[in-house]
């Protein structure tokens, strides 16, 4: 199974994710880098700074898998609780 992992790119700073996860595709990978921006929101979401970062997924190479927007995590929340007629 693959390995991710899952780092956070706030303006020029980046946060490592040194121990990653083990995942069966970029597909799931995305799934995780949602949940993850979610409880970073809810525990770091006072800071203003926040809204601007990224989670850049990566595989055990160091290649970008994926680049996660934290605000595409609230957006994607709202859109989903929204009642629709």
């Amino acid at each position: 199974m693959p390995r991710y992992f899952f780092n956070t790119r706030i303006g020029s700073d980046l946060i490592l994710d040194p121990e990653g996860e083990d995942l069966r595709d970029p597909d799931q990978a995305w799934r995780a880098a949602r949940t993850t921006i979610r409880e970073i929101l809810k525990s770091d979401g006072e800071q203003k700074a926040i809204l601007n970062a990224v989670l850049e997924v990566t595989d055990d190479t160091g290649e970008i898998v994926l680049e996660f927007p934290f605000t595409e995590a609230i957006l994607d929340q709202v859109s989903r609780s929204s009642t629709r007629h």
